[in-house]
């Protein structure tokens, strides 16, 4: 009896041991997980200059604590703003279609709902526990990720006309440049970030040129050349824009900025010349009172009808008269033309005024960002929705050639939806760590 209590004492002083420390209740796996990523992240940020580096010039002679904290709510609110004023006019412009195509009038609306479902689902784990150097070796894969997918569609993508830019999953059709553009940012804000100093050196052939501009061109080169052999214009467009915006960012010179713009208008005009494709596009766009009305200024045209018709206050939600099977396919690339014709000029300024909050946002959040590697990230993906809605919206008032350009969060399209969703979710991961407070 007495050599059973002393045991038993004895094994009451012993450490919990790791059975009986185990829980299976939700805030114990959180806190579990937090705690191992949070412990991996101190032995990278040993050694990691990227991790430690100050983002402000006042910071470098004491170096800012890491602050983590929550989301930035007011980006958040206007992303969501933007998703619910995206999937009403899904359905408000494709009715009709989804109606004589699928005999369900919201079958856009609930495909439109269950993409945006599955992503922020997806993405809700990376927003909550993922650290600034998870993003950097996310950018790496994703870039090798987006070259295999752009070889893969060469040979098993799914062909629409003269482009060949799917891959089809059966449940879902995957578009590897929505990958791709991503990708560069981040794989580009990493390099920038990482030799800063020797592209922003004052030796050119030694650091500036070849660290700031030739390998930058060979990063970006890589993916565009892949996207040109898709076909695919406005993804090789944005791709190239998104990269020299995340180069002047990064510290590359403007002489070299220049002179790579001066590559690219001529890879351009080269490619206006040896492609039919992009040569009746041209055609049309400089002149449209000469194009044939029935058959290719049709869309362009129908487009400009519904935009002028909508006047100051529109025709009312779910009134649109283009819809009728004379925007082709409304619920895609030309939808702000019917928000245009049912909101009128109220509600493409709404619209507008929203994207503006957005993008406003996310420069402060890349003000605020712990080092620079997520500084050119946020102002990267903050510029890849500005710039995106900026063109789409150039396209519809043939303001530019028709090139296929979607609007962020109102297009119809699966593979963009969740990557947009996914996108703002990096920049919702990055605002929660920060070396100031938030304001």
């Amino acid at each position: 009896m007495e050599e059973n209590e002393k045991q038993e004492q004895n094994t009451s002083n012993l450490p919990d041991s790791p059975r009986s420390s185990f829980s299976l209740k939700p805030s114990a796996i959180k806190r579990n997980i937090q705690n191992a990523l949070d412990r991996r992240a101190d032995r990278l940020a040993e050694n990691d200059v990227i991790f430690k580096e100050p983002l402000t010039p006042k910071a470098e002679e004491a170096p800012a604590p890491l602050v983590k904290g929550k989301i930035d709510t007011w980006f958040l609110l206007w992303a969501a703003v933007l998703l619910c004023f995206g999937a009403i006019m899904s359905y408000s412009a494709s009715a009709v279609y989804a109606e004589q195509k699928f005999d369900s009038s919201t079958y856009f609306l609930w495909r439109y709902i269950l993409f945006a479902v599955l992503a922020v689902v997806a993405t809700a784990p990376f927003v909550i526990f993922a650290r600034p150097w998870f993003w950097r070796v996310f950018g790496a894969g994703s870039y090798v990720v987006s070259i295999i997918l752009l070889l893969l569609v060469l040979v098993i993508g799914v062909a629409e006309g003269d482009a060949q830019r799917w891959i089809d999953l059966g449940f879902i059709t995957v578009q590897p440049s929505e990958i791709a553009k991503m990708a560069v940012v981040m794989v580009l804000a990493l390099y920038m970030s990482k030799y800063e100093k020797e592209i922003t050196s004052t030796h050119a052939f030694g650091g500036s040129f070849r660290k700031g501009v030739l390998m930058p061109m060979c990063i970006i080169g890589v993916i565009c050349v892949l996207v040109m052999l898709e076909r695919h214009i406005s993804g090789l467009m944005i791709i190239g824009m998104l990269g020299v915006a995340v180069m002047f960012l990064g510290g590359t010179r403007i002489k070299w900025l220049a002179m790579f713009l001066g590559i690219i208008a001529v890879a351009g005009v080269l490619l206006i010349l040896f492609s039919s494709y992009a040569q009746t596009r041209v055609d049309i766009w400089w002149n449209i009172d000469e194009a044939d009305p029935l058959g290719s200024a049709w869309q362009t045209l129908q487009g400009l009808y519904a935009i002028g018709s909508g006047s100051f206050f529109g025709l009312g939600l779910g009134s649109s008269r283009q819809k009728f099977g004379y925007v082709s396919q409304p619920q895609n690339d030309f939808i702000f033309t019917i928000i245009c014709e049912e909101l009128g000029f109220i509600g493409a300024f709404i619209l507008m005024a929203l994207f503006a909050l957005l993008i406003w946002r996310g420069i402060k959040i890349g003000q605020r960002a712990p080092d620079r590697f997520c500084a050119l990230v946020v102002w990267g993906l903050t510029f890849k929705i500005a710039l995106q809605v900026a063109m789409n919206i150039a396209v519809v008032t043939n303001t530019m050639p028709n090139t296929g350009i979607s609007l962020p969060f109102f297009s119809s399209g699966g593979t963009s939806l969740m990557l947009q969703i996914f996108e703002i979710g990096i920049i919702l991961s990055i605002s929660r760590f920060s070396t100031v407070k938030n304001k």
